[in-house]
C-alpha cells in the first residue's frame, strides 16, 4: 500500500504480559487513509474463515459501530502459498481480499 501512496500504519501490538497481539477494537490490524476514507484491515494467513467469525460473531459490535462511522470500510486480507506454475516447486503467496459489511454481521 505504501508503494501505491497510500498511507497507512500498523495499529495491532505485542501485549508481553498477556504474551498475545491485541488488535484495534479487537479487528483491526492497519488503518489506511484513502480518498474514499479509512479503511480497517484485518490480516491472516490461510486460516480466512475464522477470522471472519472472529469479526462478524466474536467483536461483531465494534464491527458494527466501525461500519456505521460514515467514511469507513472493514477488509479482510488472507494470504495463502500456492505454487507458481501447475507441477512446479516454487510457491508464491497469493492474496485473497474480503469487505465486510454489515450484511455479513449476525444480530443477537
Amino acid at each position: 500500500m505504501k508503494k501505491k501512496g497510500i498511507r497507512c500504519q500498523k495499529v495491532e501490538y505485542w501485549n508481553g504480559f498477556a504474551r498475545k497481539r491485541i488488535d484495534l477494537f479487537g479487528i483491526i490490524d492497519i488503518i489506511a487513509l484513502t480518498p474514499k476514507g479509512v479503511v480497517g484491515i484485518q490480516v491472516c494467513g490461510a486460516d480466512f474463515q475464522p477470522h471472519i467469525r472472529k469479526m462478524t460473531e466474536e467483536n461483531w459490535d465494534a464491527t458494527r459501530d466501525w461500519l456505521e462511522t460514515p467514511g469507513t470500510t472493514l477488509i479482510l486480507w488472507s494470504w495463502r502459498k500456492v505454487k507458481a506454475k501447475r507441477g512446479g516447486k516454487r510457491s508464491i503467496y497469493k492474496p485473497r481480499y474480503q469487505e465486510i459489511t454489515e450484511n455479513d454481521l449476525l444480530e443477537d
